[in-house]
C-alpha cells in the first residue's frame, strides 16, 4: 500500500459518520438548547464589530473586529474556494446545501465555544491572556478531563501546518504567472522554482508571524476585507450576466441534495461530503476560532460568542455560495478535468475571459498568506500549552521551514494528515463546549437580560 492510501483512510476513518454526529448533531443540541436566541442578535452583532459596544480597560490583545478579521483570515481562504470546488466535483450541486445547512448549525456551534472562550481564559507563564481550547478544558472542567487540552494540542499541531496552503498557493502561481505564459517549458521538473517561490512566500510570512497576534491582527484586518470584496464583486459581476440561469441552479442545489442517485452516493454520501467541506471552510467546532477569539479584548463572553457567529454566515452563505455559483454557471464541473484551486481558475477563465483568473490569483495570494499567519499563531498557541512560551522561537522557525517543504513536495498525502488532525481537533472542542453548556446559556440570560434593561433605561429618559 503506498502513502497515500494509508493517509486517505486514517483521514477517512477520522471522518467517519461520528463526526457528523459528532459536529452537526452537537451543532443542532446548541441550536435548539439556546432557543435561537443568539439568531435574533445578529445585528447587535454587527453593531459590536463595528465598535459601538467597547469595553472600557478590557483584558485581551485585540479589538472584536480584529478577532473576527484574525479568525476569518484563518477560514476565508482556501477552503472557500478549494473546497468548494471540490464538494462539487465529488458530492454534485447537492453537496452546497448540505454546507448550508452546516453553516447554520455551525453558527450556533461558534456562539458557544466563543463564549467559552471568553469565560475560561487562561493565563502563560508571562501573565498573559491566553485563549483556546485548551484552556476551556483545564479552567473549566475538572481534573479528570485535562488529558483532553494535552490532546488537542497535540493535533492542533499537526493540523495547523501550514501545507496545505503553501502548496496550493506554489501552484497556482506557476501554473498561471509562469508555465502558461510561457516562461518555462511545460515538461521540465518545476522543482527549483517551486523552491524559489516557496523561500519568498516564507520571507513575507516571517516578517509577519514573528510579530504575534497583534501584527497578525492588523494586517488581516485590512487585508481581509478588502479581498473578500474584490472576490464578491467577481462573483457579482458573473451572476448578474447570468441572472436567468441562477433560480435553474439553486432548483439544482436542492433537488440533487435529496436526489437518490445523486453523483455524492446518495443522499447521506452527498450529506457527508458537504459537511465535511463546510467544517474545513468555516472551523465551526474546530477549536482554531477559539484561540482568535480568546484574544479578544472583552469583559463580556457572549459578546465574543455573538461577533464569531458571523463567522460561518459570511465565510460560508456568503463566500461559498458565491464561488458555488462561478463553478455551476460556467460548467467546468461536468467536464472533469482540473481540481481543487486549478477548477475555480478555470470556471473564472469561462465567466470573466481574460482577466478572471488573474483577479482569482490575487484573492487566492492574499488569502493562503493570511491562512498562514493565522495558522502559525494558532499552531504557536498549542505549542507554548506544551512547552512554555519562551521556546516559542523554535516552533516559529520549524514552521517557516516546513513552508519550503510543503511547496516542493507532493501533498496528497499531508493534505489527508492534516485533514484527520482537523478532525481529531473536533472531539475535545466539541466535548467540552457540549459539557460546559449551561454555563454559556445562564450567561447568556444574564447578559440579554442586562442588554433588555439598559434599552428601557435609554429609552425612558
Amino acid at each position: 500500500m503506498s502513502l497515500v492510501s494509508i493517509t486517505a483512510q486514517i483521514a477517512d476513518l477520522a471522518w467517519g459518520p461520528h463526526m457528523l454526529v459528532l459536529l452537526v448533531g452537537g451543532g443542532l443540541f446548541f441550536l435548539i438548547y439556546s432557543r435561537f436566541i443568539p439568531f435574533r442578535y445578529i445585528g447587535h452583532a454587527i453593531n459590536i464589530v463595528r465598535g459601538k459596544h467597547p469595553d472600557k480597560g478590557a483584558e485581551g490583545h485585540i479589538s472584536h473586529a480584529g478577532a473576527l478579521s484574525s479568525a476569518m483570515a484563518g477560514t476565508v481562504g482556501m477552503g472557500n474556494i478549494g473546497s468548494v470546488a471540490v464538494a462539487i466535483m465529488v458530492g454534485g450541486p447537492g453537496a452546497i446545501f448540505w454546507m448550508w445547512i452546516s453553516a447554520i448549525v455551525g453558527m450556533a456551534t461558534k456562539f458557544f465555544t466563543c463564549t467559552l472562550a471568553i469565560m475560561y481564559r487562561g493565563k502563560d507563564e508571562n501573565g498573559d491572556v491566553q485563549g483556546g481550547p485548551m484552556y476551556i478544558i483545564t479552567q473549566g472542567l475538572s481534573k479528570k478531563w485535562h488529558f483532553l487540552a494535552v490532546f488537542f494540542c497535540v493535533v492542533g499541531l499537526v493540523g495547523n501546518f501550514p501545507l496545505f496552503n503553501s502548496n496550493q498557493l506554489v501552484q497556482i502561481i506557476r501554473e498561471w504567472l509562469i508555465v502558461k505564459p510561457g516562461y518555462f517549458p511545460a515538461n521540465e521538473s518545476t522543482f527549483w522554482i517551486d523552491l524559489s517561490l516557496g523561500i519568498v512566500v516564507m520571507l513575507i510570512v516571517a516578517s509577519v508571524i514573528l510579530g504575534g497576534i497583534k501584527r497578525i491582527a492588523s494586517v488581516a484586518s485590512k487585508v481581509v476585507p478588502l479581498m473578500i470584496l474584490i472576490y464578491m464583486s467577481c462573483a457579482f459581476y458573473v451572476i448578474a450576466t447570468h441572472i436567468t440561469e441562477i433560480p435553474h441552479y439553486f432548483a439544482l442545489i436542492f433537488t440533487e441534495a435529496f436526489s437518490l442517485n445523486s453523483v455524492g452516493g446518495g443522499i447521506l454520501g452527498t450529506m457527508l461530503i458537504g459537511i465535511r467541506r463546510a467544517a474545513f471552510s468555516n472551523e465551526a467546532g474546530i477549536g482554531t476560532e477559539v484561540m482568535a477569539h480568546g484574544s479578544a479584548r472583552t469583559n463580556e463572553p457572549v459578546k465574543e460568542g455573538l461577533v464569531a457567529m458571523l463567522g460561518p454566515a459570511i465565510d460560508t452563505l456568503l463566500v461559498c455560495t458565491a464561488t458555488a455559483m462561478i463553478i455551476l454557471i460556467s460548467g467546468v464541473w461536468q467536464t472533469g478535468e482540473a481540481q481543487g484551486v486549478n477548477l475555480s481558475a478555470q470556471a473564472f477563465e469561462m465567466s470573466m475571459p481574460g482577466v478572471g483568473p488573474y483577479l482569482l490569483i490575487l484573492c487566492v495570494v492574499f488569502f493562503s498568506i493570511s491562512t498562514i499567519f493565522t495558522q502559525a499563531f494558532y499552531g504557536g498557541q498549542c505549542f507554548a500549552f506544551l512547552f512554555g512560551r519562551q521556546r516559542l522561537r523554535l516552533y516559529q522557525y520549524f514552521f517557516l521551514c516546513a513552508i519550503l517543504f510543503a511547496a516542493t513536495a507532493s501533498i496528497q498525502e499531508i493534505v489527508n494528515i492534516i485533514d484527520a488532525a482537523y478532525a481529531l481537533m473536533a472531539i475535545p472542542t466539541m466535548t467540552s463546549a457540549i459539557l460546559l453548556a449551561p454555563k454559556v446559556r445562564a450567561e447568556s440570560k444574564r447578559y440579554f437580560a442586562k442588554l433588555a434593561n439598559k434599552s428601557l433605561t435609554t429609552n425612558h429618559h
